[in-house]
């Protein structure tokens, strides 16, 4: 009897200083998971590391030059790579100079050559040596990243110093409507439907890729909104409109525009209206007024000056940028229905629209 007493002591000490060990190794394994972080260690959950490495080769930095004087810079972004030449997309409004030098991710210039551009687009496309070009871009769909999906941008802010800066954010929204003006003048405005995202631009963006996280170019950055107390609201132009017209512009034609046919003046510009000495009814603030309309364009003899133009098939004018948007998005040979009001009356018309011949102002 004593001796099986004693045998069960033994297994209770036994029992006892295995669950002592077991204990402590349980406290220790909970002390590592659950005490604080030290301050010194640094745990990156969601790093875009990876997805820059795979693609800073194929960004580049652009500059423009008439004679000594530099003109413009810029970003841009390798999208096809041949066995001898490949092709660079960047802004419009980048190309403003006789020399244009692209300096590629490892510094190495090269000179560009502009085989095509589009002010209304603000797409110009650049060709270089093929071995000038460490990659080439893959083009994504603006289409299939959603609000609030993650994007960064690489481009060269303030110029070449700071080439290969990288910066991110969210996307904010899509088909946005913002208004802009060619060439720096006011009498040329021009609304364009772009991305919206928080990721900061600075001058020397413009032109660059906009990406995903799989490093899959969605946009191209073309613009901040510069106010007063506002930040973070930067755009970029879908790469789906780079897409449709890279074949015309690499070839160097010129992207052909439906017209309507009249020149324009804003409903609410009382100094124009009394230089052309045009009265619109009391309290209109919205609306582009014919000046006139041109011969042999679809608008001939259906619009005339003083008339209104207050919508184009379902969609409302504000101003004469409306105007040009609406028509824009058309083929040449469409017809639209032009609602207009004249005296006062509203009246409709429609007009089949004709290739461009110049830029309407």
């Amino acid at each position: 009897m004593k001796t099986k007493m004693n045998k069960m002591g033994k297994q209770n000490i036994i029992l006892i200083i295995s669950s002592f060990f077991i204990g402590i190794i349980v406290a220790v394994i909970l002390m590592k998971f659950m005490m604080p972080k030290s301050k010194n260690m640094i745990y990156e959950r969601r790093s875009l590391a990876d997805s820059v490495e795979k693609v800073e080769n194929e960004v580049v930095a652009i500059e423009t030059f008439s004679g000594k004087t530099q003109e413009s810079t810029g970003s841009g972004f390798i999208y096809k790579k041949g066995a001898t030449k490949a092709y660079v997309l960047t802004n419009e409004h980048v190309i403003d100079g006789n020399e244009i030098i692209v300096t590629n991710a490892k510094g190495d210039e090269t000179q560009g050559i502009l085989l095509g551009k589009d002010a209304y687009l603000d797409l110009a496309i650049l060709e270089i040596p093929s071995s000038f070009a460490p990659q080439a871009a893959t083009l994504g769909k603006s289409e299939n990243v959603r609000v609030g999906d993650t994007v960064f941008a690489i481009g060269s802010p303030v110029g070449k110093r700071y080439q290969g800066s990288v910066s991110a954010g969210i996307l904010s929204g899509k088909d946005r409507i913002v208004q802009t003006t060619l060439d720096g003048q006011e009498s040329k405005e021009w609304l364009m439907n772009v991305l919206q995202f928080d990721a900061p631009l600075n001058p020397g963006n413009s032109g660059g890729p906009l990406y995903n996280v799989n490093g899959e170019v969605i946009g191209v950055c073309t613009l901040k909104l510069i106010q007063e107390g506002v930040e973070g609201m930067s755009f970029a132009i879908p790469i789906e409109y780079a897409i449709n017209n890279m074949e015309l512009l690499e070839k160097g034609k010129d992207i052909e525009w439906a017209e309507l046919g009249v020149t324009m003046i804003n409903a609410n510009s009382a100094v124009q209206l009394e230089k052309y000495e045009i009265a619109v009814p009391d309290g209109l603030t919205k609306g582009a007024v014919v000046i006139e309309a041109k011969k042999n364009s679809g608008a001939y003899n259906k619009l005339r000056k003083g008339d209104v133009i207050t919508k184009i098939d379902d969609l409302e004018v504000k101003d004469t940028s409306y105007v040009k948007y609406i028509v824009y998005k058309h083929k040449i040979g469409d017809k639209v229905t032009i609602h207009f009001l004249r005296k006062g009356k509203e009246m409709s018309t429609q007009i089949t629209l004709k290739k461009q011949e110049q830029k309407e102002e």
